[in-house]
């Protein structure tokens, strides 16, 4: 029985890639009609308009660090004006990320073209364009590994997954991490067996790009620390690997990151040890909440590949690619070791995932060797392509709703506020704006665009446990810190709130001469605090 079961898993696997055709004949038989896969240009240019249109339709507010760690930095090296958080008080944030927004800004405002709609539009459009090099660099990956079916298939699973849609053109640190990790992967000879003469020029490549991942967020080398040592196994120039190309290429990239913070920063900064120091030495990152150990294998992980996990779970199983499914399993392991836990860190393996989901996916679309033999064959191949339609149905009809939802509506009103009150400030009716809400739970001057006092409550970690911030003093007890603020404070034109507060200050505000003038549409149910439903401006009027 278990040799029949094998047999059978085998002839699935053969389909894939199926000996006893020629790629001519595999690629006519199998491969659509359509001629977008015929070129590299054109899967690219897919991607590219894919993902554009994914960034114009993304109007969400997801993490504060998409604005505050890189748009924020950027505008502030441009312009001359943002916030800078703690983090970069204690110098545990490279440059490098926000500096490529910082030349994106250098540009709009030598166009002229720093208008409202383009300090909020243009980061993430720039994104789109690496988003896309990174699904293509997928396609390349799996096509490599395992052939153009699944190449596509796992295309068609990284466009379509919910969480990518979400997530991969948002500005966030994490997401350039995601596409460097895809694009460095591609070129370790120990992840794609290659033969060719220019292996050596290839691991230079992955090594580069594994180096500027690390440099961005180095929490990245986690995964690179189980390529590095994959290769490290498998290759037999060991010394070369180590001497030649790991330490000259790992110390370049650090020379130039270190000179930039240099620059930046005004002294000598090592960022990686700082940063080692807070999350994992002193686990500062716990300040801002924990999760049980096995959150990422019970909810995290399973939420991203939303109803993509039953198929990534067959293409793994199915292709035998024990060194990438081992790689998802290192990263949720090491990272299940931390207290804080968030859908984004993990992000990176997130592609690698899907890619076996296609491998499940090009299963169903291409016969076996056996199969194509058998009397019968093609009621067999007719009765698959029955089920593969059903699952790209099943697929498209889970995933398309809930990326709409998640990226049209969920939580979109602390970006409309900023986006009216950019308007606002444009037309000189804005001159202060106080943020009666949790921290960084807006974006700030990085789309104001506007040199104008801003105040938001404070919730940087203390040093000395037990001591409140000003943004959980405030949810605590919004109308006795709202009453002390009010004793000697400068009156800002406009206050900011969440509907949720504004009903206990409404007596407040009216006291002080406020008045609302717009409410904007938030969210339908709550995130991690109580519903914010919706996100309310007052404006100070005539005494």
């Amino acid at each position: 029985m278990r040799q029949r079961q094998n047999a059978a898993n085998a002839a699935i696997k053969d389909g894939i890639k199926n000996p006893n055709f020629s790629s001519e004949e595999e690629e006519k038989i199998w491969t659509p009609k359509s001629r977008l896969f015929s070129s590299s240009k054109r899967v690219f240019a897919v991607c590219l308009a894919v993902r554009i249109a994914n960034s114009l339709l993304v109007q969400t507010y997801f993490n504060p660090d998409e604005h505050w760690q890189a748009l924020e930095v950027a505008h502030r090296i441009t312009f001359g004006y943002g916030h800078l958080t703690w983090e970069w008080k204690r110098g545990i944030r490279s440059y490098l990320h926000p500096m490529v927004f910082a030349l994106l800004y250098q540009v709009l405002a030598f166009f002229r073209l720093d208008t409202p709609w383009f300090m909020m539009k243009a980061p993430r459009l720039l994104q789109s364009i690496f988003s896309a090099v990174g699904d293509f660099y997928l396609y390349k990956l799996s096509d490599v590994l395992f052939g153009n079916c699944v190449g596509q298939w796992a295309l068609f699973s990284q466009l379509a997954n919910w969480f990518m849609f979400f997530c991969i053109t948002r500005t966030l640190s994490n997401s350039l991490e995601t596409v460097l990790t895809l694009v460095g992967l591609y070129y370790w000879p120990c992840i794609r067996v290659s033969s060719n003469k220019g292996e050596l020029v290839s691991r230079k490549w992955g090594l580069f790009v594994a180096a500027l991942a690390c440099a961005i967020r180095p929490t990245s080398a986690i995964t690179w620390v189980y390529v590095g040592l994959l290769e490290l196994f498998v290759t037999r120039d060991r010394l070369r690997f180590i001497f030649l190309e790991l330490v000259p290429i790992g110390i370049l990239v650090l020379t130039l990151t270190c000179l930039l913070d240099r620059l930046m920063y005004g002294s000598w900064i090592l960022v990686p040890l700082n940063f080692l120091r807070f999350n994992f030495l002193s686990s500062g990152g716990d300040y801002y909440g924990t999760h049980k150990w096995h959150w990422y294998f019970t909810q995290g992980f399973p939420v991203m590949l939303f109803t993509f996990l039953p198929f990534s779970v067959v293409g793994i199983v199915l292709s035998k690619q024990w060194k990438l499914s081992g790689l998802i399993a290192w990263v949720l392991g090491l990272y299940s070791v931390l207290g804080h836990k968030e859908f984004r860190f993990v992000l990176p393996v997130l592609p690698i995932a899907l890619m076996f989901s296609g491998y499940s996916l090009g299963a169903m679309t291409m016969p076996n060797s056996s199969d194509s033999q058998r009397k019968g064959s093609s009621k067999i191949h007719t009765k698959c392509r029955s089920i593969m339609r059903l699952a790209i149905f099943f697929l498209l009809a889970t995933n398309i709703p809930m990326a709409l939802y998640m990226s049209l509506i969920h939580q979109r009103g602390t970006e409309d506020v900023m986006h009216y009150l950019s308007k606002e400030a444009l037309n000189e009716k804005v001159n202060g704006v106080l943020f009666l809400m949790p921290c960084h739970a807006t974006p700030y001057y990085s789309t104001l665009h506007r040199d104008l006092p801003m105040r938001f409550l404070d919730c940087s970690p203390s040093e000395e446990k037990g001591i409140l911030d000003e943004s959980d003093r405030f949810m605590l007890d919004p109308v006795g810190f709202a009453s002390e603020l009010g004793k000697n404070w400068s009156l800002p034109s406009h206050i900011v709130l969440f509907d949720s507060e504004e009903r206990q200050l409404k007596e407040f505000l009216i006291a002080h001469s406020f008045k609302e003038i717009r409410r904007f549409f938030h969210a339908h149910f709550k995130v991690d605090r109580n519903l914010q439903a919706s996100v309310v401006v007052y404006a100070l009027t005539g005494r």
